[in-house]
């Protein structure tokens, strides 16, 4: 993982933005939900993550998505769409990301042409316990989040390895024990707090050169 230290770009309004946060792994204990309220304890005052919760949504299927579409799929969409910012923490299934992951994605771009991701500044946080840090992943989650019109943050990357080895079996607080680690996960927030100031406060032609 690369994430050199960024200072956020200076905000004209004390509100924070407010990112919804995707972890791709269901797991009790998951090492991708730690490292996911890590980066919120980690965040400077101008970002607000709140984890979203996809854990319960139907498969998509368009047969459903009439007049009343499932609860938990409405809810998705809704705190998408609401949400200034959105990021992704997930781990890595057989180099790809995880189903339930896709499933997200694919309903809260739905219907057709009412996508809740369009225009959205994001950025993308692989795990693994191994030491490639969820590569396969990350890179199969940028492809869909191209065409979903997400303004992904390029650099700094964030691919955590060896993650079994970064928090404390003893203590469930949320940053890592290893201080390496804590002092990335910090860079790459700080960074992607610049990024979402500067895409939001972006007229739209400037948002667009950003890409």
């Amino acid at each position: 993982m690369t994430a050199p230290r960024t200072a956020p770009v200076p905000r004209t309004t004390t509100a924070p933005r407010r990112v919804a946060v995707l972890v791709g792994s269901l797991r009790g204990g998951s090492y991708s939900r730690r490292i996911a309220h890590a980066l919120a304890a980690l965040a400077p005052p101008s970002l607000d993550l709140e984890i979203v919760e996809i854990g319960d949504l139907p498969f998509y299927d368009e047969d459903l998505d009439g007049a009343h579409p499932p609860e938990p799929w409405t809810r998705l969409r809704r705190q998408v769409r609401e949400a200034d910012a959105v990021l992704f923490v997930t781990p890595e299934y057989n180099r790809s990301l995880p189903a339930v992951l896709k499933n997200a994605l694919d309903v809260a771009s739905r219907p057709y042409g009412h996508s809740a991701w369009a225009g959205k500044p994001g950025a993308v946080v692989s795990t693994s316990v191994g030491a490639l840090g969820g590569f396969g992943a990350n890179h199969h989650l940028r492809q869909s989040l191209v065409f979903l019109d997400v303004y992904t943050m390029q650099q700094p990357e964030a691919y955590i390895g060896n993650t079994a080895k970064l928090f404390d079996p003893q203590d469930q607080g949320a940053l890592p024990s290893d201080e390496r680690a804590a002092g990335q996960l910090r860079g790459f927030i700080d960074a992607f707090a610049a990024w979402v100031e500067r895409l939001v406060t972006a007229p739209a032609p400037a948002a667009e050169a950003a890409r």
